[in-house]
């Protein structure tokens, strides 16, 4: 029996991070992201682990791309993001998983455009929520808290009912930021993070438990 991550707690709703966490993008991404970074004159092995989990404009400001072309950039950028999805698929059980929740009871918060999102999410054979929160609905990406805020906001519940799945440091403090409890998916990891929360590789060993009143509950299954 796999280990019970949130033994006796209940949670009003589901918020669950995209990259890392309900697919596996990362070959695409960094195949983009590094052909970027040498045109850059960047060092790539060094960049290319920065790049998850937050939103290509903070990444690019981080680096010191000038404001007046930072449009330019982003917008090549995640067109050829568009472009190259070879290579993704979903995290092990993320299909069956979403699709047994209750679909106003989950969203998809990720740094990604919609465009972007979209694209992977099909690719991906994963469903698109409703209202699913991307990275242009927010001023300030992770790890600030706005995008979960506002993903439980959409979903109508206060975010300390709500579980934030996640794999990235970024994502995993807004999370915490936000106040929500946070799940951590580590099936992209080469090596295990340093974080208090509860981790599992994928959903194959999770299942999900509705009460009367909606609430959820996550169960181990064997």
């Amino acid at each position: 029996m796999a280990q019970h991550p949130f033994p006796g707690r209940r949670f009003g709703g589901f918020l669950f991070d995209m990259d890392g966490t309900i697919l596996n993008s990362i070959v695409a991404a960094e195949r983009v992201w590094g052909a970027w970074a040498r045109r850059q004159g960047l060092d790539v092995d060094s960049f290319l682990p920065t790049i998850h989990g937050m939103r290509a404009i903070e990444t690019m400001r981080r680096v010191g791309i000038p404001e007046e072309v930072l449009e330019v950039e982003i917008a090549g950028l995640v067109q050829a993001e568009i472009d190259d999805v070879e290579g993704i698929v979903e995290i092990a059980g993320a299909a069956i998983f979403l699709k047994s929740l209750p679909p106003e009871r989950w969203t998809i918060v990720t740094s990604a455009p919609r465009a972007l999102a979209e694209k992977r999410l099909a690719v991906a054979g994963l469903p698109v929520p409703p209202l699913m929160v991307t990275g242009e609905d927010v001023v300030n990406g992770k790890p600030a808290p706005d995008c979960f805020l506002l993903g439980a906001r959409k979903l109508g519940l206060a975010i300390e009912d709500c579980l934030v799945f996640e794999d990235a440091p970024a994502g995993i403090r807004a999370g915490e930021a936000a106040g929500a409890a946070v799940l951590v998916i580590d099936a992209t990891h080469s090596h295990r993070l340093d974080t208090p929360h509860p981790s599992v590789a994928g959903y194959d060993a999770l299942g999900v438990s509705s009460a009367p009143d909606g609430t959820l509950e996550i169960i181990a299954k064997g």
